[in-house]
């Protein structure tokens, strides 16, 4: 039974297999997902709190940490709720509107959080070999148009990937072996010819992914360059502190994310790749926070004068 137009869409709908379809499992996930969601929101949110509110934070580096702080709640909030209401509910049904809309919001994100990694790593580049220069180059406006630059640019590449899934037809009861419409899986699924969407998806991801990660590459490399010409130890240190998180945080997305599509590669049907996912979707956003804040004194400072206003005001 293949879709003849576009109304059918209203009536399809997809079955979210999870993470395990076992029922005694089901209280354990819902528990354990819910604590880490509501870690993740409360930490990001702390930390885009302490940027506005405390003005030595009000710097490049701190706007993009606040906005990257930001997508960070958004990518969790696109797929964890919808996970736990199911679980819930004990439902695993989605609409198509619905999977359509999650997987739009799902690539939104994710570019978002390789983009906003690239502009931070050109940040640090510029304030480590460009330092006397740093306060021209990354004016407010320029630190704007980036972070418009970079929602514009993931936004029209979703647009594309999604509008390119609306052609394709699915059959009914379709199962997704995974707890959210992941791109990959939903358009493996089609019971149409996905070659064209294959190609653009591919074409993309070496586009945006590509470059994305040869910017934070390229940035490093110059960093370090820079960095050994230093000749006290103490300003090495310095220099490459400042960096120490944003490195940490940019092995853990790129080496998850990259874990994931190895694994769907290794094994399509298999709830592997869903496993794997928890990491970059769920983990990484979680641990951003605790991160950028326990070598950094000035976001701890901040966020010991926020919570002290805050107790203040109880």
């Amino acid at each position: 039974l293949h879709m003849e137009s576009g109304n059918d869409t209203k009536n399809l709908k997809f079955l979210l297999l999870g993470l395990s379809e076992e029922p005694e499992l089901q209280p354990l996930l819902f528990g354990l997902f819910l604590s880490m969601y509501l870690i993740t929101v409360c930490g990001n949110l702390l930390i885009i709190l302490a940027t506005i509110s405390d003005s030595h934070l009000h710097t490049p580096m701190y706007f993009f940490l606040s906005n990257l702080s930001f997508v960070d709640i958004c990518f969790t909030s696109t797929t964890v709720p919808k996970m736990l209401a199911n679980i819930q509910t004990q439902s695993k049904v989605i609409t198509y509107a619905g999977c359509i809309t999650q997987m739009f919001f799902y690539i939104v994100f994710i570019l978002l959080d390789g983009v906003l990694l690239t502009v931070m790593a050109y940040d640090r580049y510029v304030a480590i070999c460009h330092p006397l220069h740093y306060t021209i180059i990354m004016n407010p406006q320029f630190c704007v148009l980036l972070v418009l630059g970079s929602w514009i640019t993931s936004v029209l590449q979703s647009l594309l990937q999604n509008s390119m899934v609306l052609w394709l037809s699915f059959c009914p009861h379709t199962q997704i072996p995974h707890f959210f419409c992941e791109f990959i899986q939903v358009l493996h699924l089609a019971c149409s010819d996905t070659f064209i969407n294959d190609i653009a998806a591919y074409i993309g991801a070496i586009l945006l992914g590509g470059a994305t990660l040869t910017g934070i590459l390229y940035s490093y490399c110059k960093i370090v360059s820079s960095v050994r010409k230093i000749s006290s130890a103490q300003g090495k240190y310095k220099a490459f502190s400042t960096c120490a998180s944003h490195l940490s945080v940019v092995s853990l997305f790129y080496c998850s994310f990259q874990g994931v599509y190895l694994s769907a590669v290794d094994n399509q049907n298999s709830h592997s790749s869903a496993a794997a996912s928890v990491m970059y979707i769920v983990v990484t956003p979680m641990l951003n926070p605790f991160i950028y804040s326990l070598r950094n004194k000035d976001i701890k400072r901040a966020l010991r004068r926020l919570i002290g206003k805050e107790t203040s005001i109880e």
